[in-house]
Formats: C-alpha cells, sequence, structure tokens
C-alpha cells in the first residue's frame, strides 16, 4: 500500500465501518425475511440499523486487501474466507464471555466450529471479499481524495461522536443486564438509570436475536 495520509485513512476506515455494519444489517434483515417468513430486526447497537461484525469484516477486508494482488481472485477468496470466519468466531465468543450471551449459532450446520462460523458462513465471507475487490476498491480509489474534504469533515466528526456514545451505551447497557441476571444490585445512579430505561425488556427486545448460554461470573 502506497504511503498514505494517516487522518484520511482513519476517516476511510471509519465510513468502511458503518457502511458495512448496515449493509449487515439489510442482509441480516433478509435472512430473517427468508428463514421466518417476516422481518426481524437484528442490529447489534442499540440505535440505529448497525450490525458492527460487518462493519469490523469489510474494515479487515480493507487493510488486508490494499496490500495485495487483488486480481487473483481466488487468492482473495481464500484469504478473505478465512479472515472472515475467524472474525466471526472471536466476536461470537467475546460476546459469550463478557455477556453471557450469543446472537447466532450455527451449530445445526455442517462443518462448524463450536457453532460461531462454519464453512457456509466462512464462503459467504470469501465472496464478499471477491466482490469487495471487484466493486468497492475501485470506488475507494476514485473518491479518495473526497474523504475529506472540509464538510465530509464534519459529518465525520458528528457521526463518530454519535458512534462512540452508541458503542459506549450498548455495551454498559448489555454488561448491565447481564448483571441483573446474575443479581447484581444497582452501586450508582448509572446502574439505576440503565436500570429505568433499559431494561430487560427493552434489551430483549432490541436484540431478539440474542441468547442467554451462561452465567457472566
Amino acid at each position: 500500500m502506497k504511503k498514505r495520509n494517516l487522518t484520511q485513512e482513519l476517516v476511510i476506515i471509519f465510513w468502511l465501518f458503518i457502511f458495512g455494519s448496515i449493509l449487515g444489517y439489510i442482509f441480516e434483515m433478509i435472512v430473517a425475511l427468508v428463514q421466518k417468513g417476516h422481518f426481524e430486526s437484528r442490529q447489534g447497537l442499540i440505535y440505529g440499523p448497525f450490525t458492527p461484525v460487518y462493519g469490523v469484516g469489510i474494515v479487515i477486508y480493507y487493510l488486508i486487501l490494499s496490500n495485495m494482488d487483488i486480481q487473483n481472485k481466488i487468492k482473495v477468496f481464500g484469504i478473505t474466507m478465512v479472515l472472515g470466519g475467524i472474525t466471526e468466531y472471536i466476536c461470537s465468543f467475546a460476546q459469550e464471555r463478557i455477556f453471557g450471551t450469543i446472537s447466532w449459532d450455527y451449530s445445526n450446520l455442517m462443518f462448524n466450529i463450536n457453532g460461531r462460523t462454519s464453512l457456509l458462513h466462512c464462503i459467504y465471507w470469501g465472496t464478499g471479499g471477491v466482490l469487495y475487490a471487484k466493486y468497492v476498491i475501485p470506488i475507494i480509489e476514485k473518491f479518495r481524495n473526497n474523504f475529506y474534504e472540509n464538510n465530509k469533515r464534519i459529518v465525520t466528526i458528528i457521526m463518530s461522536i454519535l458512534i462512540f456514545i452508541d458503542i459506549s451505551l450498548s455495551f454498559i447497557a448489555a454488561n448491565r443486564q447481564t448483571e441483573r441476571r446474575n443479581n447484581i444490585m444497582p452501586k450508582n445512579k448509572v446502574d439505576l438509570f440503565l436500570d429505568k430505561y433499559y431494561s430487560d425488556e427493552y434489551m430483549d427486545r432490541v436484540y431478539c436475536n440474542k441468547k442467554e448460554v451462561s452465567t457472566k461470573m
């Protein structure tokens, strides 16, 4: 990868994360429609149509494929297939260890790894990598110098603040729900606020695809 402005790169990575998270949310909505016959929100944050595991995946696409010969489609497919599966596995593992829940379980599929990822989903990641290399990378390179124009800079700053708040609130609210499951009483005003406005009913409604699998100690 050519030497590039660090700030510009961070801006591109941020917007790729947002784009990937939204695209993942739409994809999961379609999957729910096919599987259950109706739309079902599978968002990963409390506010907004974001499924962050897909955002992380597309950022990994960018970081890896920017240093590769993307003309070799078999190599692109193989590498993104493996990295996508690893990303999915780590995200599932971290969610279970931190919150005692999982948002997907592929135990019913052949060639799955602890239900956290599977050969089928790795193939999806690899296919996504090929499509990313073919369609997304040329768009990024075409508009690279426009990512950090003054008007876009302001939007990026505002959006990054909102996403930071969303991620932080989603984390502490989910953590507080885990504490409630473990019968841990509120310790401060923040816990009382979370208990009031982000109750179990509210959290279960937002994360309707979440499944409790263990208790955090």
